[in-house]
């Protein structure tokens, strides 16, 4: 028996697609899921260019539909189909091969980027399975983006070196260039910058395993994807939830040596992420981009600080913890059942250690987000993003003088993340 084939019985979605064998030293896999998308050719021209591994590279592209798709989406499916097609007869390599999928039936319940992603990792799955290597890296990519050209080799590098069996890979939008306007630019800027606020307040306040959760820049090897029943099938979101399982069983790294280009454009295909962002951006006359006050972050740091105190203590004692939070956070932990949490996470931990993973396995960062929406919603105001962000780095001790733009607060930003500066 191969590793993956309870896996592949119990949970994947669709038989075998790609008929011909992988190679014996097939070690990474790229998956792209193509919805209504006309920049294929460019994301295949971008892996195409990298540097190659030693061993075998393959990419395998989902151009897919849902049964309800209008003709005009199922038409472009086709170009980009036969298009991609045309391409990789023209671009044949021993180490870096192509493949496509077509589906254009994807049931309405469930049809979209999650399902879609899905029926892409589970035939990497498949293919790795065929030559037993668990250890086989699947990455997950997007149709309209670009990647620079060491991205082979330093995703192999991070999962070599660092034993790890996850990797979320650095990425940085285009905020300068021909390709789109002025505006787009200038609220993409806008929402990277919350992106990385929101990691770095994070990672101020302690909370553990704090990663990016971007679905064209993380990497997950066969076993541990197939351990966490593979991909969801939400609509959106799906890389946040899958990547929330994913920190709470083992090691994942930040490959910040190489990079993803994202697009900025505005896009209606989910209904919130990058394109979600900017795509209802562009309908409001509000200039700024408001994102979660910092004071909501330093009120959750109390909650973090005490989390060694809650293990194995009496529930008068975890009510009296209680009542010296922020109000807003009390009510959010009492209406989410603290003291009965704390007392079944308390009953299964044999230590201190095994306290704090199961705490904050409850408490994951789909609960923090919860949290901070409902912080905003009924105490703590949103702000405009670049005075959080400096706010911020002030508290971390950085020298703000001199960032007096946007752009140079993101930039900043960047410059901390590819440093490993927490």
């Amino acid at each position: 028996m191969s590793f993956a084939d309870f896996y592949l019985e119990r949970y994947s979605t669709k038989p075998q697609y790609i008929k011909s064998k992988p190679n014996d030293d097939l070690k990474i896999i790229v998956i792209i899921p193509c919805f209504n998308e006309a920049d294929l050719l460019r994301s295949l021209d971008s892996l195409f260019c990298c540097i190659r591994i030693t061993s075998s590279v393959e990419v395998i592209v989902h151009v897919n539909s849902g049964e309800h798709s209008g003709v005009d989406i199922k038409r472009q499916n086709i170009k980009s189909f036969n298009d991609a097609q045309q391409w990789i007869s023209e671009h044949e390599d021993e180490l870096l091969k192509y493949h496509l999928i077509f589906t254009d039936d994807l049931p309405l319940k469930d049809a979209g980027v999650g399902l879609a992603r899905k029926i892409a990792m589970d035939e990497a799955v498949r293919r790795f399975n065929e030559r037993d290597k668990p250890n086989g890296i699947i990455v997950s990519f997007d149709a309209d983006a670009l990647v620079a050209e060491n991205y082979l080799i330093e995703i192999e590098k991070a999962f070599d070196e660092k034993k790890v069996i996850a990797g979320a890979i650095y990425f940085q939008h285009p905020i300068a260039g021909d390709d789109f306007d002025e505006f787009t630019y200038s609220k993409i800027i806008q929402y990277e910058l919350y992106l990385r606020y929101y990691y770095q307040a994070l990672k101020y306040i302690g909370y553990p395993n704090v990663i990016h959760t971007v679905g064209s820049s993380f990497a997950v090897n066969a076993e541990t994807y197939c351990k966490l029943g593979g991909m969801n099938r939400k609509k959106a979101g799906e890389d946040f939830y899958f990547l929330q399982k994913v920190v709470g069983v083992g090691r994942v790294v930040e490959i910040n040596t190489t990079c993803v280009i994202p697009s900025p454009r505005p896009s209606d295909r989910v209904p919130f992420g990058t394109g979600a962002a900017i795509m209802k951006w562009t309908d409001e006359s509000e200039s700024n981009y408001f994102t979660y006050n910092l004071q909501s972050f330093l009120e959750l740091k109390k909650l973090i600080n005490c989390v060694d105190k809650l293990y194995r203590i009496e529930e008068i004692e975890i009510q009296k913890i209680l009542n010296t939070f922020h109000v807003g956070l009390r009510d959010f932990l009492i209406l989410n059942q603290f003291l009965e949490n704390i007392k079944e996470i308390n009953t299964n931990s044999a230590d201190l250690v095994s306290f704090t993973k199961r705490f904050f396995n409850w408490f994951n960062m789909f609960k923090v987000l919860k949290f901070m929406n409902y912080l905003a919603q009924e105490h703590l105001k949103h702000e405009a993003v670049a005075n959080s962000a400096i706010e911020l780095l002030k508290l971390k001790g950085c020298d703000t003088k001199g960032l007096n733009s946007n752009k140079g607060v993101l930039d900043f930003y960047r410059k901390l993340e590819i440093n490993g500066v927490n």
